[in-house]
Order: structure tokens, then C-alpha cells, then sequence
């Protein structure tokens, strides 16, 4: 077949002088400058009007990068073709046992947890072979069907290829993979390949619209790698390299997923800095901030916008800018779990990081010592607060965003995780008509969500429910919130000591940090209030011995508290692709648990829906502790809290490592995100 009709575009080979032989040794890297220099022009030595091109990437299979998700390069091994089920368009035609075209797939379906998203070619460089006899090779369509897709296009006027998709013989996604083994590109898979922000910003929406093509990694520290819809499009590869600076490493993705790609990196611009006005904040208006200003002349005001709107997106609690001399570190804390997103150039980091610090008003020019700030702003019609932290570094300065979503739903009570007879103890604390009720755990540990569950469940009209917080972290209608302001001298001691002053039957104090507050708090719990606060603590049994230890009297503390809840947050198995285990006793024992049988239990094991890591969403783990007469008696007596968790737990509290057990026994999480969480011991 020599109709040229069969050729979606120019010969690429042809175009950059590459032999259609291939040595069996390392092949060379061929670059063209803008003027012709001719091959081999040393691209570090290149003007902006003359980058090096490499649409191919050139290389000795043993040397060639390969673009991890977090956009990394790794070297990678030879090609080996590995078997799937089914051809790409579905289930092999007749006549085709589809072994040929096992090669594209990188990965089985269930090890798509592991897959970055790359499917490398049989061999790199063009084949010099018609397109159309690929997608016959690969199995994609059967040879008859390309005949008469060729005698339709010689009449229609069009492409065989098009001829194809219009009759649905073959899909979008099909067509891209014979692209790519056709030029000896490698395809991507969008749906799972993590793009690079700071990449995927080097060049326009319009841009991308226009050439069907779009940054997705760095490849190094030179070279960019594209997703093309085209790879035969010489001229999108040489504009994409002039107006980046970089290289251009070509890679194949379909044309809708790149369409997709390009409309989420515009509604992650278009999502965040919308005016604050329609909260009816006119008096707060200079707290939030537009993100929209000159973003179209700034990229990295654009990138910023992109990792925030990322952030709120992925339902991320921490952003984490970090940088390591080279370049900077951008992770997100999803479900308590940091993982890389993406890596900001060297040369735009000290923009991201001077553009984050003008958001939440600190000094630009101060960059030794550390400084904390906050910044208001709408993503997608969501208030959210941002805790700005920076830190300088041996390597340059480094900031932590903290995310708040003020407008997040207040879960109920029965959906925090709790079983039965614990929420029943915990209610029944709450509704007391004084004491204290006190919820413990490390930063991040959702104690805050808990006690705003306890809230929701008290907030009835005849009730005067006061919070003094920092920062108010969810707002509810009903309630008189309070937000702490050190720098005018509104502490929690001294908003705690206004509040007793105003008629509340419930307060909630946000943390109990220091002795004056700890002491206000258990007064105005033995004066008739409910009083909700959290500790840091490391289970409830402790919270009895810090107070003491901040300088509480024993004889307050038996008489105040009433209820004392130990929280930890463990990622929750992801229903669509856990997978039933048997747990032997060995790694139970190892684990901390005395166990004499293996268990029943579900594991981990990673797809899309979860993004590879085996997890969506957190539950809690809970110990309450009542408060009894034993109890109260030994904290007069200043007993360990090694004892009082003894006593505690023959009165039949459940301990934070076997309510974790029992979810485990649930399959709602896995073993080792429980030993993760709360340890071993």
C-alpha cells in the first residue's frame, strides 16, 4: 500500500535527516537550531530565538529518561512487550490474536496502581512504515477494515485513519497509540499520568488549543516533555521550543484528553479569586484576595492560582513548598499522607514564594528569619483561609500553607466513626449541664471536627453556644465564634475570661495552649458551663496528667472533667479496588497485638479512582474515657496515666489500637496504616 493517503502527516525522518536504520548501539540525540545550524548544535549555548529541538528524544534505550508521575526522570529498562486482555478498542478483531499490540499496554488493570502512565514504543525513531500498517499490526483493526477504510478516503478525499474513527472501528485513544509506535514516541495516558504544573504553565491555553499540545513534565533540566494530539507537527514542536527556552521531548496523547487536560488547567485558573463581596464581607474585603490580577501577563501568579486551585481540589489540608538548591518541592498533604504534585523551576521559585508572601501581606524582603500570615480567598465559590508559614533554609526559603475550608459540611455525629457504645458515652458527656469534655490528638488529628460535631449537636435556639478559636475553621450558623487576635491582645485566656461574662451556657475553646487558660477553662466548668476545648495529647489517659502539670490543681481537675476523647485520623481502603487478605499472626504480633490466629482482612492495592495509593477518604479511630470515681481518685492521688488507663480500660474503654483493629476487621482500613497511625506500642 504506497497511497499517500495512508500518511497522516510529513515524514518526520525525512524532516530532521535521520536514517531509517537504526544502529543496535546508542543512537544519537539530534537537535536543530532555529537558524539550521544542522545537527548536533549545543543547545546550552542557544539564544532564546534558537532552542535545540528533539522532538524525538533520540536515545539509547538503556539511557533514555522516563518521566515518573511526580515528573522525576529514572532511567529505563529495555522494552519488553507485556501481555493484556483485549485490543485497545475493545476486545481483538476477528482474525487477530492481539499479541501484537500487547506491547502498549504498560500494565495490567490491576497493577494500574503502579503504572505511571508512560507506554514506551517497541524501538525509538519513525518506522518509515504507513500508519495505517501499524494499526493493522497492533492488532487495533483487521486488515480488511483497512482496505476499505483506504478506498473510502481515496474517494471522500480524506485520511484512512479518519475513514476509521468515523465508522468506529477504531477510538481516539487507539489512534494515538499507532501514532506513537508509528514515530516511536512514547504514548501517555492523561487519566493517569500526574502533569506538572509548573510545566503545563510555560506556555497559553490559546496556545495549547491551537497546536493540541501541552507541557506534561521536565524531562531534565532542558528538556520539556509535550503531549501532542500530532507528532508530525514540526511547526507546533519549534514554537513551543522558542517560547519555553526548553527542548521539546515529544510524547502522543489523545486529542480529547488533551482537550480535557486544557479545560481543567482553565477551570483551575478561572476557580480561584473571585471577589469576596457576594459573602456580604464588605468590611473584610481588603482580607481576600484577587488571584485574578495581571495573571495573564504573570505566569507565576497563574502557577500559584493552578497549585492552590490544585490543592482545594484534591481536598488537600497542607501545601508544602520546598526547596532543595535546585529547584522547589511542591507535595500536598492529602488524608494525612505528603506526596510530591510537581516541581517549581529554580528560576520562577523566588517569584511563587515572593507572590505567596504579598497574599498574606509579610515582608518581601525578609527572608532569614521566619514570619506567619494569613490570606482569605474564594476557589470555585469556596471561602477558604489560607495559614501562610515560611522558613528559610540552607537551600532558600520555604513556606507551608495550611488549607481552611470555612464552608465544609459539619459531619454528624454518627458519621465520625465511632462505634455505638463509645458516641453513646461521648453524647451523654455533652449533654451534661456543666464539665468539661475534652478531645486530644496531635496537629491534623480532626479533633476539631469532632468537637464541631458535638456542636451541631447542642446548637438548639435555647442554648448560648460562644467559641473562642484559632483560627475559626468552620462557621455555623447559631453560634457567637470568636477568632483569636494576638497582636491586639485578644488571647484565648482573655476571650475566654469576656466570654464568662456573657450569659453562655457552652464554650468552646479552640486549645487549651497555657496555664491561665487551662485554669479559666476548668473554673468556668465548675461554675455551671459546659465547657469543649482540646489537648495535646497522645491518648486520653494524659490529658488528666497534662493539666496537672500545667500547674491545674488535682482537686479541680477530678471535679471538672466529665469526658475525655483520644482521636487519631486512618485512611480509609479504597472500595473500588481493596482486595481481601489474610493477615498471618506473625505480622499481627509485630504489629503490637497479641494475636494467636491470622485475621480476615482487606489490603491496599491502588487504581484510578484513588490515584494508586489503595486509599480514599479517613475515618476516625477513637478512645473515650469516663470520667469515674476511681478515675477522680487517681487523679488526686497524681497517679501515671499508665494506671489510669489501666483502670479506664477494665471499665470498658476501648483503647485507639484496637478500635482500630475492629475497623480493620471491617475492611474499612488495612493493618498497616493502623500501625502507621497509632504505632506499634
Amino acid at each position: 500500500m504506497s497511497d499517500t493517503s495512508q500518511s497522516t502527516g510529513p515524514d518526520l525522518h525525512a524532516l530532521f535527516g535521520i536514517d531509517g536504520e537504526h544502529a543496535t548501539g546508542a543512537e544519537p540525540v539530534v537537535a536543530l537550531d532555529r537558524d539550521g545550524g544542522g545537527v548536533g548544535a549545543d543547545p546550552g549555548a542557544r539564544g532564546v530565538g534558537a532552542p535545540g529541538l528533539d522532538p524525538f528524544e533520540v536515545d539509547d534505550t538503556h539511557g533514555a529518561p522516563a518521566i515518573t508521575p511526580e515528573g522525576g526522570v529514572e532511567a529505563h529498562p529495555d522494552f519488553a512487550p507485556i501481555e493484556h486482555e483485549g485490543a485497545l478498542d475493545g476486545s481483538p478483531p476477528a482474525g487477530h490474536s492481539g499479541d501484537e499490540s500487547a506491547h502498549q499496554d504498560s500494565a495490567s488493570a490491576g497493577d494500574a496502581g503502579q503504572w505511571s502512565g508512560i507506554t514506551r514504543p517497541s524501538r525509538r525513531g519513525s518506522s518509515q512504515r504507513f500508519l495505517t500498517d501499524v494499526i493493522v499490526d497492533m492488532g487495533i483493526a483487521a486488515r480488511g477494515q483497512v482496505e476499505e477504510a483506504l478506498e473510502t478516503s481515496r474517494i471522500a478525499g480524506t485520511t484512512a485513519e479518519r475513514v476509521l474513527l468515523d465508522k468506529n472501528i477504531i477510538n481516539q485513544d487507539g489512534l494515538a497509540r499507532a501514532l506513537a509506535e508509528r514515530y516511536g514516541l512514547d504514548h501517555l495516558d492523561l487519566g493517569v499520568f500526574s502533569v506538572d504544573m509548573s510545566a503545563a504553565n510555560l506556555v497559553t491555553t490559546a496556545i495549547a488549543k491551537r497546536y493540541q499540545a501541552v507541557p506534561v513534565a521536565f524531562s531534565d533540566k532542558r528538556t520539556l516533555l509535550v503531549a501532542m494530539a500530532d507528532p508530525s507537527n514540526v511547526l507546533a514542536v519549534d514554537d513551543i521550543a522558542i517560547m519555553t527556552g526548553y527542548e521539546v521531548r515529544v510524547a502522543v496523547a489523545p486529542p480529547d484528553d488533551i482537550a480535557a487536560l486544557i479545560s481543567r488547567l482553565d477551570r483551575l485558573e478561572e476557580a480561584v479569586g473571585e471577589s469576596g463581596s457576594q459573602f456580604g464581607q464588605d468590611d473584610e474585603e481588603d482580607e481576600v484576595v484577587d488571584l485574578h490580577e495581571s495573571s495573564e501577563d504573570a505566569p507565576v501568579i497563574k502557577l500559584v492560582n493552578q497549585i492552590v486551585a490544585q490543592a482545594v481540589e484534591q481536598g488537600a489540608s497542607d501545601i508544602h513548598l520546598a526547596p532543595d538548591g535546585h529547584e522547589t518541592r511542591v507535595r500536598f498533604r492529602v488524608d494525612g499522607v505528603l506526596a510530591d504534585v510537581t516541581t517549581v523551576p529554580r528560576k520562577m521559585a523566588a517569584g511563587v514564594v515572593s507572590r505567596v508572601k504579598i497574599m498574606a501581606e509579610l515582608n518581601i524582603a525578609e527572608k532569614r528569619l521566619p514570619q506567619d500570615g494569613r490570606v482569605g480567598l474564594v476557589v470555585d465559590g469556596r471561602h477558604i483561609d489560607l495559614r501562610v508559614v515560611t522558613m528559610p533554609s540552607v537551600h532558600g526559603e520555604g513556606l507551608v500553607m495550611r488549607v481552611l475550608d470555612k464552608a465544609s459540611v459539619v459531619v454528624e455525629m454518627d458519621k465520625l466513626g465511632m462505634a455505638d457504645a463509645e458516641r453513646e458515652r461521648f453524647e451523654a458527656a455533652c449533654h451534661e449541664t456543666h464539665g468539661a469534655v475534652l478531645v486530644t490528638g496531635p496537629t491534623g488529628s480532626g479533633k476539631s471536627t469532632t468537637l464541631y460535631g458535638a456542636l451541631k449537636l447542642l446548637n438548639t435556639p435555647e442554648k448560648n453556644i460562644i467559641t473562642v478559636e484559632d483560627p475559626v475553621e468552620y462557621e455555623m450558623a447559631g453560634l457567637t465564634q470568636v477568632q483569636v487576635a494576638a497582636k491586639v491582645g485578644l488571647t484565648f485566656a482573655a476571650g475566654l475570661r469576656a466570654i464568662v461574662r456573657a450569659d453562655p451556657d457552652v464554650i468552646m475553646v479552640g486549645e487549651i495552649r497555657d496555664r491561665e487558660t487551662a485554669q479559666i477553662a476548668v473554673e468556668s466548668a465548675l461554675t455551671g458551663h459546659l465547657v469543649l476545648s482540646t489537648l495535646h495529647t497522645n491518648d486520653a489517659p494524659s490529658a488528666i496528667t497534662r493539666l496537672i502539670e500545667m500547674g491545674v490543681e488535682p482537686f479541680l481537675v477530678a471535679s471538672a472533667l466529665e469526658c475525655v476523647v483520644a482521636q487519631r485520623l486512618a485512611r480509609m481502603l479504597c472500595p473500588n479496588c481493596k482486595r481481601r487478605t489474610i493477615i498471618p499472626a506473625q505480622v499481627l504480633r509485630d504489629s503490637g497485638y497479641k494475636a494467636h490466629v491470622e485475621l480476615e482482612a482487606y489490603e491496599p492495592v491502588g487504581c484510578r479512582r484513588c490515584g494508586g495509593s489503595g486509599y480514599r477518604g479517613r475515618v476516625g479511630l477513637y478512645e473515650v474515657m469516663q470520667i469515674s470515681p476511681e478515675i477522680q481518685k487517681m487523679a488526686l492521688e497524681r497517679q501515671p496515666s499508665e494506671a489510669i488507663r489501666d483502670v479506664a480500660v477494665a471499665q470498658g474503654m476501648t483503647r485507639l489500637r484496637d478500635d482500630g483493629l475492629m475497623k480493620v476487621r471491617q475492611g474499612r482500613t488495612s493493618i498497616t496504616e493502623i500501625t502507621r497511625v497509632v504505632g506499634h506500642n
